[in-house]
Parts: structure tokens; C-alpha cells; sequence
């Protein structure tokens, strides 16, 4: 009944999140900032950690969830047309962004939470809404290669045109909210304790061996991950690339193709093998770019970015709906915000820091040289991959009769 709208919401959703993520590091690059760009990568984690605070407060007990939504995108979009005034300050241009982020990573559990609250079959319906998310990604990118060129005679990352664009998309996206479908909050009513704002009512309540064991592999998985999301835009760079957000959405493209297919994929693997799938994928996309580096081969390259379909889709939205089919409708909110903590947050969060560090000991982006140091930089978290995929494989035993089939 409200398709529709679900699909505008995460279309806009995503392409918010597109717009600044994979330019960011390109910009502070370009305006003296080079040995900081982990930082926005941090922040963001750090957000999403924050984020079931407020998601165990706020939104599963006081306010109906598509106002909250509303109102989160409206400040967030503001922060952002503020943050390029403050380039020339390292220190307040990173606070900024951690202002932004703080509006911005509590709104994907809100967004899975009203899908999940007017949608019947997770596993069929969901990733049909999801995509949307994809392909707002997809457009983002897209407009920044080949719509943005038409405003400036530079590389539009190295502008603040992308941090522009993703302001007022998010103003955009915070109007409409108020139009979504009413999705009251689930614990009305419900005494407010520090152990249900933690988010520790929804751990007991998922407590499991098997949760546990999906809760641990995916905050070390993101560990490596973080990897990606910082640097790929700056690697792509460093091989010759010039429409590098344009490139990277062909790993968008991709995943809209297996988001599509992930129904006939979860009758067939089941929630154990798609995880493993996907964290599989992860690990021989950094092999790929390890390999393909010294040379700039560009096959191996675009072959990496191509695999983020199963990279994403059987790993990230895989877990969002095997924690949504575990939790019952009073710890929704809070359990898609523990996902994020977990995944978003602590794992990002830590992965950036450490590949921050990694970068900035193993690549220095004025050598003649580099390519072969990215070949470096790459093996690394591709063993990690490895090591996190083996340790899932054993540990992770989710019996048939349970809610997913594992």
C-alpha cells in the first residue's frame, strides 16, 4: 500500500548518504587536509554509536517515528551547508561533520524501522524498498561525475558543490518525511530505564549463541571494511581515474542487480551463507585491488568495485532482515540500532582509525611509488577478511526451526 513512498524515501535516504561519503576525501585532500581524511570515517561511526541512544529513547517511545525522521534531516541538511564555510579549520570542519553525522546515522534505523512497520514479508518485500536506497546512491554519483562538471571547470570532489547538493537533498528528504505513512512509536507508554536506551532489552531479548556469534563477526568484518570506504576514492585517484564517483557507483549498479535477486538467494543459502558470501566478497575485492595496484590494471579494479553487490547486499541488508525477523515490534527501533552500533559504529569506527594509521604508514600519496604501496595496503585487510569469514563459517550454527533459516 505505501510501496511508493518507502522507495522515496530510501532512494532520498541513500542518495544523501552517497553525495559527501565518497567525495569527502578527495576535498579535504585537495584543501590541505590529506593525512586527516580518516576522520569523517570516524565520525560517522562514532554517530552511529550514539545512534541507539537515541533511537531507545526517543523514537521507540515519544514521538512517531516519520516525524523524527523528519526533523533529524531538516537540522543535518542545515550542518551541511554550514560545513564548507569552515574548510580553512581542520578542527571545526571535522566537528561539523560530526554534528551532521550525529543527525544523519540515526535516520537508517528509522527508515529500516518504518519499512519494516508496513511491510509483511521481510525477506520478499524489503529488499524490493532497499534498492531504491541503491539507486539513489547510484544518482548521487552519477550527478556528481556528469551533472555537477556543468557548474565548475574543476574535479567537482575537490569542490564543496557535493557537500551543497547533500545539504539540500537532506532539507528535501526532511519535508517529505512528514508526508510518510504514520508509524507510532512501538513502546508508548513503556517506563524508560537505561538498559532499554542501551539497548540492552533488545540484546536480552535476541540473546542467543548464534546472535552473539553474528554480533561479533560483524563488528570485526567492518574492521576491514573501513578500508573501502575511506580510500578507494583516493586509490582510484592515485590510478588515473577521473570520474571516480561515477566509477564507484558501478558497485551501486551491481548491487542493485543482487538486491533484486536476494529472494531467490535466501531461499537457497539462507541467513549462515549469505553472510559468509558476502564476507567473502569483501575479502577477494581486496585481493583484486592488491593485485591489480602496481600496474593500475583496470580490469581487476573495476572487477573490486563490481563485487560491492554481494558485498553489501549479502552482508549488511542480510543482517538488517536476520535482526528484524529475530526482534518483536516493542524492540524494533532498538534493535536495528544495536545492529548499527555494532556494524556502523564500533566496527567502522575502529577500522578507520586503524586503516587511517595503516595508510599513513604504508602510503605517501607524492611518491612515484604509490600504486605499489596501495598493492600493500590492500593485502592487509584482504587476510583480515579471510581470517573474520573462516572464524563466522564454524562458529555460526542458526538452527532451521529458528526465525532464519541458517
Amino acid at each position: 500500500m505505501y510501496k511508493g513512498r518507502l522507495m522515496a524515501m530510501m532512494f532520498l535516504e541513500f542518495f544523501i548518504w552517497g553525495a559527501w561519503y565518497t567525495t569527502i576525501a578527495v576535498y579535504m585532500t585537495q584543501h590541505g587536509m590529506a593525512d586527516l581524511t580518516h576522520w569523517p570515517y570516524t565520525v560517522n561511526p562514532i554517530a552511529a554509536i550514539v545512534a541507539p541512544f537515541f533511537l531507545g529513547l526517543v523514537a521507540d517511545r515519544y514521538f512517531s517515528t516519520e516525524k523524527v525522521l523528519g526533523v533529524l534531516h531538516l537540522l543535518g541538511g542545515v550542518v551541511m551547508l554550514i560545513v564548507p564555510q569552515a574548510t580553512g579549520s581542520p578542527t571545526a570542519f571535522i566537528s561539523l561533520l560530526l554534528l551532521y553525522n550525529l543527525c544523519y546515522m540515526p535516520t537508517i534505523g528509522l527508515a529500516n524501522s518504518i519499512s519494516f512497520h508496513h511491510i509483511e514479508d521481510q525477506e520478499k518485500q524489503f529488499p524490493l524498498i532497499r534498492v531504491f536506497g541503491t539507486i539513489g546512491w547510484i544518482v548521487a554519483g552519477l550527478a556528481i561525475s556528469f551533472g555537477l562538471p556543468q557548474f565548475t571547470s574543476d574535479l567537482p570532489e575537490k569542490t564543496p558543490l557535493t557537500l551543497y547538493m547533500t545539504g539540500v537533498a537532506s532539507i528535501l528528504l526532511g519535508l517529505y518525511s512528514f508526508t510518510l505513512p504514520h508509524t507510532p512509536p512501538p513502546a508508548a507508554g513503556e517506563k524508560v530505564s537505561m538498559r532499554s536506551i542501551l539497548g540492552l532489552d533488545a540484546l536480552k531479548q535476541l540473546s542467543s549463541r548464534p546472535f552473539y556469534i553474528y554480533l561479533l563477526s560483524s563488528f570485526l568484518i567492518c574492521i576491514p571494511l573501513a578500508a573501502y570506504y575511506n580510500f578507494t576514492q583516493i586509490f582510484l585517484e592515485s590510478a588515473g581515474f577521473t570520474k571516480i564517483a561515477g566509477t564507484q557507483t558501478l558497485g551501486q549498479m551491481s548491487e542493485v542487480i543482487f538486491m533484486v535477486l536476494m529472494p531467490f538467494f535466501f531461499a537457497r543459502l539462507g541467513v549462515k551463507w549469505m553472510l559468509f558470501t558476502g564476507m567473502a566478497a569483501w575479502a577477494l575485492r581486496y585481493a583484486l585491488f592488491s593485485v591489480g595496484a602496481p600496474d593500475a590494471v583496470f580490469w581487476m579494479i573495476i572487477t573490486g568495485i563490481l563485487l560491492h553487490g554481494v558485498c553489501y547486499d549479502f552482508f549488511f541488508v542480510t543482517g538488517q532482515i536476520y535482526v528484524d525477523k529475530k526482534a518483536n515490534p516493542g524492540i524494533r527501533a532498538q534493535a536495528q540500532g544495536l545492529n548499527v552500533l555494532v556494524t556502523y559504529g564500533l566496527g567502522l569506527g575502529i577500522g578507520a582509525q586503524i586503516v587511517g594509521w595503516l595508510r599513513n604508514e604504508i602510503i605517501d600519496l607524492s611518491s612515484a611509488d604509490v600504486l605499489s604501496q596501495f598493492g600493500t595496503f590492500w593485502l592487509l585487510p584482504a587476510i583480515f577478511a579471510v581470517a573474520i569469514m573462516v572464524m563466522f563459517a564454524v562458529l555460526f550454527k542458526e538452527k532451521a526451526t529458528n526465525a532464519v533459516k541458517g
